[in-house]
């Protein structure tokens, strides 16, 4: 017996729309539609605007923002089986990958109630000069206004989060563009807020053309600060197109991990394992290996039979490790990009008999080869025996990206060089380079962005800060 598949409507100063068209949202892995989402446009982003506006004109104290994020929390924690089961559906993310990422998103909300209850400014001291004698000076933090947000497929519950839940917690209103491959998550997310007593306004969310709702969310004066995760090449445009406002970019990285010569056990097993979860569609999914030759047959010894585990099929299945890539184009690009790469294939580089790319391991790339120099989003990886640490930093920093990096050694000396010396955002030590909590400040440079989300962090992003002088 067919199951019916559920029609979603925009939502617009907290009402349901419908516009008479219908995008479906099918499944990456079978191909069923899996909802319909109403296909908005500008129209619906300039009445989402609108909205926005018109809600931050009666803003909420920051305890009745702290109040609202705590419920969402305890909702979303509630529903997290139904959470993880729209991800896996929608986003072909195996569950035990999706109910990891549900459970983040109840520490993303968590942590910005707190944020929402400690933001405040600081004291000037005045009196450090005479003229500011007989004064006393403080800042506030603001609301920098409207936030207009865009989100990415690959982690469509958590990375939406990190986009209304700080922006709510700094008392922004919000228009929210989800991916169009996986809006359901973020409608999901929608009506938790709602249920959490969320006013009508403070959270638009559409679904639909990515220009034209772009287009409003760039020309519109009253979007002060738009965030935006996904594409470089779509970040960078935004940037451009909105020199005036803030555009705060979370982009992409070709993720490499320097193994040492004295690395601890253990790092081929976490490097496999987070190398190909979600079929390394994740901004930070180990890409690039870098092993120092001394321990090089050992390490490929134990690395490739530990990829070869991994459990290749059915997302919803829960023994599955890795699913599938988000589209077929996606799949064929990145076989193109494997069948280029001038290194040797030690597993992997085809698919299984369920269309799937296997989890796949290059040895010895060319520098130049796509798979080590590009971000390929893909299960792919690259090993590459390296002389020295300088080789290893000099070949991990031999790309336009800087999000994160990772480091294997015992000895604390070679890490912290490494830290100093790799030209990214965050260097992790003795962990795979895919590892992030919600709290931390996450964020790269070069060409992988320009901002720090995380909270506590964001939070500042999305206020600005005014400076008051009282004489006394």
């Amino acid at each position: 017996m067919a199951t019916a598949v559920a029609d979603h409507a925009l939502l617009i100063d907290g009402a349901r729309v419908e516009t008479g068209e219908w995008t479906e949202v099918r499944s990456p892995y079978s191909g069923d539609v899996v909802g319909r989402v109403a296909k908005g446009g500008a129209d619906e982003a300039r009445r989402a605007v609108d909205a926005a506006a018109r809600a931050m004109q009666e803003p909420l104290a920051a305890h009745e923002r702290a109040r609202i994020l705590d419920t969402v929390a305890r909702l979303l924690a509630e529903r997290h089986d139904e959470a993880a089961r729209t991800i896996s559906s929608e986003a072909g993310k195996p569950m035990k990958a999706a109910r990891v990422e549900a459970q983040r998103a109840v520490s993303t909300f968590t942590f910005a109630a707190v944020a929402a209850r400690t933001l405040t400014g600081e004291t000037v001291p005045m009196d450090a000069s005479p003229a500011g004698e007989g004064k006393l000076a403080f800042t506030l933090r603001v609301p920098v206004g409207v936030v207009g947000a865009i989100s990415p497929f690959n982690f469509p519950l958590n990375l939406v989060a990190h986009k209304l839940a700080p922006a709510l917690a700094a008392g922004c209103a919000v228009v929210l563009k989800p991916a169009s491959a996986t809006p359901l998550s973020a409608l999901f997310l929608a009506d938790l807020e709602e249920e959490a007593g969320l006013p009508p306004g403070w959270l638009n969310v559409l679904s639909g053309s990515s220009s034209e709702i772009g287009d409003v969310l760039v020309e519109d004066e009253r979007v002060k600060l738009i965030t935006f995760t996904g594409s470089g090449d779509v970040g960078w445009g935004l940037a451009q197109r909105a020199p005036r406002k803030r555009v705060k970019l979370e982009l992409g990285n070709a993720t490499p991990a320097i193994v040492a010569v004295d690395a601890p056990d253990g790092a081929a097993a976490k490097l496999a394992a987070n190398a190909f979860s979600f079929a390394g569609q994740s901004c930070i999914s180990v890409q690039r290996i870098f092993v120092a030759e001394a321990v090089w047959d050992a390490f490929v010894d134990e690395f490739v039979p530990q990829v070869e585990q991994l459990v290749v099929g059915d997302p919803a299945d829960e023994q599955t490790d890795v699913g599938p890539v988000i589209e077929e184009g996606e799949r064929n690009r990145i076989l193109e990009w494997i069948a280029a790469s001038k290194g040797e294939v030690l597993t992997g580089g085809d698919i299984s008999e369920d269309g799937l790319l296997r989890p796949t391991v290059i040895a010895r790339p060319a520098p130049d080869d796509q798979v080590q120099c590009e971000e390929v989003f893909g299960p792919v990886v690259t090993l590459t025996p390296v002389s020295s640490l300088d080789e290893a930093v000099e070949q991990a920093n031999a790309t336009r990206y800087g999000l994160q990096a990772a480091i294997f050694s015992r000895s604390i000396d070679t890490c912290v060089e490494a830290a100093r010396r790799l030209e990214f955002g965050s260097v992790v030590v003795n962990e795979a380079p895919t590892f992030r909590a919600d709290q931390m400040p996450y964020g790269g440079v070069k060409a992988s962005g320009n901002t720090k989300e995380g909270p506590g962090w964001s939070v500042r992003e999305m206020t600005e800060e005014r400076l008051v002088v009282v004489q006394t």
